[in-house]
């Protein structure tokens, strides 16, 4: 078999291996007809992108003669030893150790045929792989980090530069009775007040639970896994343990404000009004499901998405070999763990084979962007024209819900979070109070951390600088690009056009709301996003496009308890991510919304049930195809007056009560809506066009329109055409220093446009 043809018997491989078996069918059928030579393939993860020394391999199309033994040597070394017969006829499995860094190659003869090979690209456990060079400085936390039974992962803060601590295993059991686990006390001697358990696969066991915490790509791995070691067999990923259910959970974390420069000192577990959302979970541990995640996955520690996914990919294969391939791997998390969710599943088609989500963002750049509008508007009207607009037409041209004593509530919490994008310390802003810029968690020491004036070279805690090795780096600051752009942009423009303001309340505002600079200061002239900035955003996934593996995934999407009057978890949101789905794909089927007081369990159950289906299903057809048909009947948008009460109808976005569920729970806008952009909020750049009379409801005089014309020389958004540099996503795309898929690399590449 040539090189392209491993290549691609791996490709195939991977999306049974890795996310579940939709492929298997197609495999098969294949395989009935011709008489294939050996094939090899990885297992746990990519051949091209293996990590910390070893990797499970599947052989297939073995047809082993005594007088001709198979022979599987790695790099010239023998290690067919390390291989035993896998579960299907004909094929061999086995966890191949000893890999050098670098590329390596695995050859497979037997039969007396010419060898089959496969190169394998190994990398070290610390990373990176494909975020690009290690961003610095870098807070190392597991003398922090909290185990199971209270004691510290490290006793001392850990000296090695890439935060590496020795492998810990805690045992916890749950008691006879009890709703939270206890340490367990002796692997060889039980209590006798252990309780039982049963799986979803029937099986019933001792609730005994291992817990293993140890260093992948700089952060803390943790995985949970039902494992009783006094009759269970040391874990491997031949013999996984007996309560296992074959099921695996990615836990995403929340987030985001302070998320960069340090491993995290928590993996991010939460649960709160019924969601649960917890690695140590009782109830889906009960249920023989096993669950994993890593601190960098977790946004409060890393609000980075490349390296997000980079975490994951490398913790999941580190699951992989050791308990073995799951049947399926799904991800699960609420606000910062939605788009951890979303986000990774989508830039690394297979790593997840379904998402539940919940308080949703497709992304931070959403969150960011939205308070950067909102920031520029509530200086304006606080600052710069603090007389000339009430607050209702303030909250008009915001999009935002009229709420709170003054009714501006929602729309300022909505502004506070362009903290997120400003690197000055301490700074005020007469138009938000409790303003928070330059968030950073209290590990990273003041001294490191960037001032204008003390210290321009340091650490600089935004956003964008936390993806650097994405959005390129200015050469003059050596800060990173920002996407951010409001050229053209007509703010307000909705309010004009329903009479809300007038023509010339809409001339002030858009002639003097102005821009930032690098430092989020407010500059008068508009915002230029750097054009390779945006498109990598795109590519990367940083920008949410919806394009790549999460159209081939169940998503079911709940709310959480509804509230469009403050937090900034609103409504529109969830929407935007639908139209995204339903932009890159032509439809958004595989997407269901629960709104409103949605109770959990029934929302996980409905989930699961349509991800087991679709796993079960080996019929022909596509990926999509399979998720639409194997739909349970319950998979249907809809909303919950109460927990008990469900109204099923399609879930639209808007305030008129104009259906039970929008009477019930109406949604809001936000300011490039109002604007005249898209619901998707993802046209970072809009094109322009010459501005026009006839694209406005209301009349201007001459002299307004000449004015008009003066403020926007560059002409006006024309938000029917496609963003400047919007594309689709790039499916596992690498920053450096894997170079397959490589999009950028920050160290060699030119960074603007």
């Amino acid at each position: 078999m040539n090189t392209l043809s491993v290549r691609r018997a791996f490709f195939v491989a991977l999306n049974v291996a890795i996310c579940g078996s939709l492929s298997n069918a197609a495999l098969a059928r294949d395989d009935e007809d011709e008489d294939h030579g050996i094939e090899i393939r990885t297992l746990s993860t990519r051949a091209d992108r293996v990590s910390g020394g070893d990797v499970l391999v599947e052989i297939t199309n073995v047809r082993e003669e005594r007088k001709h033994p198979l022979q599987i040597m790695l790099n010239g070394r023998d290690v067919t030893a390390a291989f035993r017969p896998g579960s299907e006829p004909n094929s061999r499995i086995g966890l191949v150790t000893g890999l050098e860094l670098g590329k390596n190659k695995l050859s497979v003869g037997g039969r007396g045929e010419p060898k089959e090979t496969l190169e394998i690209t190994n990398y070290a456990i610390t990373g990176p792989i494909t975020s690009g060079p290690h961003i610095t400085p870098f807070i190392c936390q597991t003398h922090g980090f909290r185990l199971p039974d209270g004691s510290f992962y490290t006793a001392q803060p850990v000296t090695d530069p890439s935060c590496a601590a020795p492998t810990k295993i805690t045992y916890l059991y749950m008691p006879v009775g009890g709703t939270a686990f206890v340490p367990l006390p002796s692997t060889t001697t039980l209590p006798a007040n252990v309780a039982s358990t049963t799986t979803t696969t029937g099986v019933t066991v001792r609730f005994i639970v291992r817990v293993e915490t140890s260093t992948v790509n700089r952060g803390i791995y943790q995985s949970a896994i039902l494992h009783d070691p006094t009759v269970d067999a040391a874990p491997s990923p031949f013999s996984p343990p007996k309560g296992w259910n074959r099921r695996l959970i990615a836990v995403e974390g929340f987030g985001c404000p302070g998320g960069w420069y340090v491993q995290g000192a928590s993996i991010g577990s939460l649960s709160f009004g019924g969601m649960d959302f917890d690695l140590l979970s009782p109830t889906r541990l009960g249920e023989g499901y096993a669950l994993f995640s890593n601190t960098l996955q977790h946004p409060s520690n890393n609000c980075n998405s490349v390296l997000s996914g980079e975490a994951a990919m490398m913790s999941k294969e580190h699951f992989i070999e050791t308990y073995g391939v799951p049947r399926y791997t799904v991800s699960a998390g609420c606000s910062g763990g939605s788009y951890g969710s979303i986000q990774l599943a989508d830039a690394l088609p297979g790593l997840f084979d379904g998402a539940l989500i919940a308080c949703t963002f497709p992304d931070p750049l959403s969150i960011a962007f939205s308070g950067s509008d909102g920031r520029l508007l509530t200086h304006y009207f606080a600052v710069t024209n603090p007389a000339g607009f009430t607050n209702a037409q303030k909250v008009a041209i915001s999009g935002y819900k009229f709420s709170g004593s003054d009714g501006m509530l929602a729309f300022i919490d909505a502004a506070r979070q362009s903290g997120r994008t400003d690197p000055v310390p301490g700074r005020a802003d007469a138009g938000i109070p409790g303003y928070a810029s330059a968030p950073f968690t209290a590990a990273v020491p003041v001294a490191q951390r960037y001032d204008p004036l003390t210290n321009p070279h340091g650490a600089r805690g935004t956003v964008y600088d936390a993806a650097r090795n994405v959005y390129g780096i200015d050469p003059r600051t050596g800060f990173a690009l920002r996407p951010f752009d409001n050229v053209g942009v007509q703010y307000g423009l909705q309010a004009l056009n329903a009479g809300s303001i007038t023509p010339k309340q809409f001339l002030d505002l858009n002639e003097g709301i102005g821009g930032y600079d690098q430092d989020a200061n407010y500059v008068a002239s508009r915002s230029i996003g750097n054009r390779g900035a945006i498109r990598r955003a795109y590519q990367s996934g940083l920008q949410f496009v919806g394009s790549s593996g999460l159209a081939s995934i169940p998503l079911v999407d709940i709310t959480g308890i509804y509230n469009d009057d403050s937090g900034y978890h609103y409504q529109w949101i969830h929407f935007a991510t639908r139209e995204r789905m339903a932009e890159a794909n032509g439809d958004a089927q595989n997407h269901v919304m629960w709104r409103g007081n949605v109770p959990y369990p029934a929302a996980w159950s409905m989930f699961i049930a349509w991800v087991e289906a679709v796993s079960n299903d080996r019929a022909r057809g596509s990926a999509h195809d399979k998720i639409v048909r194997n739909k349970p009947a319950n998979a249907v948008d809809g909303c919950w007056q109460s927990t008990t009460q469900f109204i099923a109808e399609p879930q639209t976005f808007g305030r008129a009560p104009d259906s039970t569920c929008n009477t019930l729970f109406p949604s809001y806008a936000f300011p490039r809506y109002v604007a005249g952009g898209p619901l998707a909020a993802d046209n970072l750049k809009c094109r322009l066009q010459p501005v026009d009379r006839r694209d406005y409801a209301v009349s201007f005089t001459d002299a307004e329109f000449a004015r008009l014309r003066s403020i926007f020389p560059d002409g006006v958004c024309d938000w029917s055409k496609k963003g400047a540099s919007q594309t689709r996503v790039v499916p596992w795309a690498s920053f450096g220093p894997a170079p397959e898929n490589l999009v950028f690399d920050v160290m060699h590449d030119d960074h603007g446009d």
